[in-house]
C-alpha cells in the first residue's frame, strides 16, 4: 500500500505494478517460469539486472556477518518442510542441512554463476528490497509518502512523524510499543506469521519459516524482532539475523550500518536499542 497526499498520476502506478512483476519473475521460488525457478532445475549463468545488485551483495554480507546462518540456500529445507509452491504445509521426513554459500555460487558480481541446483528463498531481505524499489518510483513524482508492505515500511513524511505500533508476537490485536519516525525504513520478523503443524504428529506451530540452515530445522529462541534502518532492505535483512546473531556482534561485523532494534525471546525477555521516538509498554 502506496499512501501519499495527493494520488499518483497512471504511470507512476504502471511503473511500481510493472516493477513488482519484474521482481517476481525474478526472484520468487514459487514461480517455474522465475529466473530462480530454473535456477532449481540446473546450474548456470544467471544475469543479475543492475538494480538487483545490491540484493545479492547485502545477502552476501548478511550470510558473512551471521557465519551462513541468514542464508539464501534455505528454500530446499524451507519446500521439505512444507512451505513450498502450493503452500502444503505438510512437512517430510529427514530434511537436510543447507547447502553453503560456496557449494552453490561460484561468483555472484553481475551474474549469479552457480555449480549446482538449488532452491534460492531471499524472503529474508527480498521484501524489503521491494519496498525500496517502489519508494524510489513513488520518490520520483512526491517527498511526502509511506510505502506498507505489510508492515515492514519506508517512511518519508518530512516534519510530520507516523506512530508505528510494535505487534505483540502473541496477540495481533496488541502492540508491545511504539516506534515514531518521520524517515527511513521499519522491518519486522516474527516466527508466529508463518508457522504450521508439520504433518508427521508434532502439535501445531511445531514448524515455522525462520530456517537455520546449518540443522535446516527452526530457530526458536527469538520470536520477534523489529529494525529500523536507511532503507527497508537492510531492515529487513538485519530483523532476521537478530534471530541467529547478537546486536552487538552484528554492529560490530556490519562497520558502516546504522540501525536501531527491538528484539523479544522466547522468555519473555526484551532487548532494545534505546533510540529517539521509541516508547515501550513492557
Amino acid at each position: 500500500m502506496v499512501s501519499t497526499p495527493e494520488p499518483l498520476p497512471p504511470e507512476c502506478t504502471h511503473a511500481v505494478t510493472a516493477e513488482l512483476d519484474r521482481i517476481d519473475v525474478m526472484w520468487s521460488r514459487f514461480r517455474s517460469d522465475s529466473t530462480v525457478g530454473e535456477m532449481a532445475r540446473r546450474p548456470g549463468r544467471f544475469p543479475i539486472p543492475e538494480s538487483d545488485q545490491p540484493l545479492v551483495d547485502w545477502y552476501w554480507r548478511l550470510y558473512q556477518s551471521t557465519g551462513g546462518a541468514v542464508s539464501p540456500f534455505v528454500g530446499q529445507a524451507l519446500a521439505d518442510a512444507g512451505y513450498d509452491a502450493s503452500y502444503s504445509l505438510r512437512r517430510i521426513a529427514g530434511i537436510a542441512p543447507c547447502p553453503t554459500w560456496s557449494d552453490v555460487i561460484e561468483s555472484h558480481d553481475g551474474e549469479l554463476v552457480t555449480r549446482l541446483a538449488a532452491i534460492i528463498d531471499v524472503g529474508a531481505a527480498g521484501k524489503g528490497f521491494a519496498i525500496d524499489r517502489v519508494a524510489a518510483i513513488v520518490a520520483e513524482q512526491t517527498g511526502t509518502f509511506i510505502v506498507d508492505g505489510s508492515g515492514d515500511m519506508v517512511i518519508s513524511t518530512g516534519d510530520t512523524p507516523v506512530r508505528v505500533a510494535l505487534e505483540h508476537p502473541a496477540d495481533p490485536t496488541k502492540a508491545i510499543g511504539v516506534a515514531e519516525m518521520s524517515s527511513g525504513a521499519i522491518c519486522a520478523s516474527a516466527s508466529n506469521r508463518r508457522s504450521w503443524a508439520d504433518g508427521i504428529g508434532e502439535s501445531a506451530g511445531t514448524w515455522h519459516h525462520i530456517i537455520d540452515p546449518k540443522t535446516g530445522t527452526p530457530t526458536w529462541d527469538v520470536v520477534a524482532t523489529w529494525v529500523i534502518a536507511p532503507s527497508a532492505m537492510i531492515a529487513d535483512g538485519l530483523a532476521t539475523a537478530l534471530f541467529f546473531t547478537p546486536a552487538e556482534d552484528l554492529y560490530a561485523r556490519s562497520e558502516g550500518l546504522d540501525f536501531d532494534y527491538v528484539l523479544i525471546r522466547h522468555n519473555g525477555q526484551v532487548e532494545y536499542s534505546d533510540f529517539p521516538g521509541l516508547e515501550l509498554f513492557v
